[in-house]
């Protein structure tokens, strides 16, 4: 019952990183057509403006960090259940998806804090809060 479990989450994971990534390539890739989400439509998807204009909404803010989520697992679940296909004994699974659980969560904390600090960062928050939630951001003016 515990495997169906994590294989409905890793097929729903699919389908939340298929429609997030969609969002994305319109956003990002079809933006000097579509112009969503643009706050300057004259300039490139891409520019410095754009993406810290995305970078001060929260939407995109928690868009990302959900995205990051659904990779992490999709890709690491079906990595152990991969690897898992080589027959391995119950220790070595074991030992395998604490180390995959570790990793995982660590990424993901990576990642959240970088999604928050541009946040922070872009959306104009005060000195303090800017200096420690952008601490890694501050070589990047």
């Amino acid at each position: 019952m515990r495997e169906t479990k994590y294989w409905t989450w890793f097929m729903a994971a699919g389908l939340l990183i298929l429609a997030l990534l969609g969002l994305h390539m319109v956003v990002m890739h079809l933006g000097s057509l579509t112009h969503l989400f643009a706050a300057h439509p004259d300039q490139p998807s891409v520019a410095q403006a754009n993406s810290q204009a995305r970078d001060a909404s929260l939407f995109f803010t928690l868009s990302y960090v959900v995205l990051l989520g659904a990779g992490l697992f999709h890709g690491l679940y079906g990595l152990r259940v991969v690897v898992f296909e080589l027959s391995l004994k119950p220790a070595a699974e074991k030992a395998l998806s604490a180390l995959l659980l570790v990793v995982g969560l660590g990424l993901f904390g990576l990642g959240t804090y970088a999604a928050f600090a541009a946040h922070g960062r872009a959306a104009g928050a005060s000195p303090a809060v800017a200096s420690v939630a952008g601490a890694s951001l501050a070589g990047r003016s």
